[in-house]
């Protein structure tokens, strides 16, 4: 029989002889009343971009949604499995977060995969291609630029996608309502996992600038 993930089980241990003992009161209060998070974080599935751990956040602080790329398909009440729009809706509707921040990262392998759509399926129902294909109007208009290097296509639709993540979520009925209300706030973040930068999107110019680190 195999055994559970050794570096999972020393991990746990560390967690609930350390940061559980620390902050088992909170641990108590959330069970006992649930979770109120002021923002929902959308975000990659990356193991080197968990926002937890960037935003030092405490538990039941960020309401957390990952997927392949950090990406947000358009509103579609269709009646099929959107595991995407399903988070979206609970964080808004149910936990009624005042922030949605959409956070991309370097070196992101969903984003590498839509700059190569000739690549190889991992497998044959190709559900990284196909989820990809959110982006491929940015990305052909992106690969096209000869001007620009590998690395220098990579950011830009890596920022590209979070506009295009937000301007998704604004196809969400209740997403437009609440932010024209201005009980809802959306924002747009790109980490970058070699310097440990954050860089935020300006609301007002649409360009990412480097948060504030003191």
């Amino acid at each position: 029989m195999t055994s559970f993930p050794p570096a999972l089980i020393r991990g746990y241990k560390e967690f609930k002889q350390g940061r559980y003992t620390l902050e088992s009161k909170r641990y108590e209060e959330l069970a006992a009343e649930g979770q109120t998070p002021e923002a929902l974080v959308i975000c990659c599935c990356d193991s080197r971009a968990a926002p937890e751990i960037i935003f030092d956040s405490r538990p039941g602080e960020i309401f957390v949604l990952r997927n392949v790329a950090n990406l947000v398909p358009p509103y579609t009440p269709d009646g099929e499995y959107r595991s995407t729009s399903a988070a979206v809706e609970f964080a808004v509707q149910s936990l009624k977060v005042k922030y949605i921040v959409v956070m991309g990262h370097g070196r992101c392998g969903g984003i590498k995969a839509a700059l190569d759509p000739n690549a190889e399926p991992l497998a044959p129902g190709d559900f990284i291609g196909k989820w990809m294909e959110l982006l491929a109007p940015a990305a052909e208009s992106v690969s096209a630029n000869a001007l620009m290097t590998e690395s220098e296509r990579q950011t830009a639709l890596e920022r590209i996608s979070i506009r295009n993540s937000i301007e998704n979520l604004r196809s969400f009925p209740y997403v437009a309502k609440l932010e024209k209300e201005g009980k809802l706030k959306l924002h747009g973040a790109w980490f970058d996992i070699s310097s440990g930068e954050l860089w935020t999107l300006d609301p007002e110019t649409g360009d990412f600038r480097a948060a504030p680190e003191d």
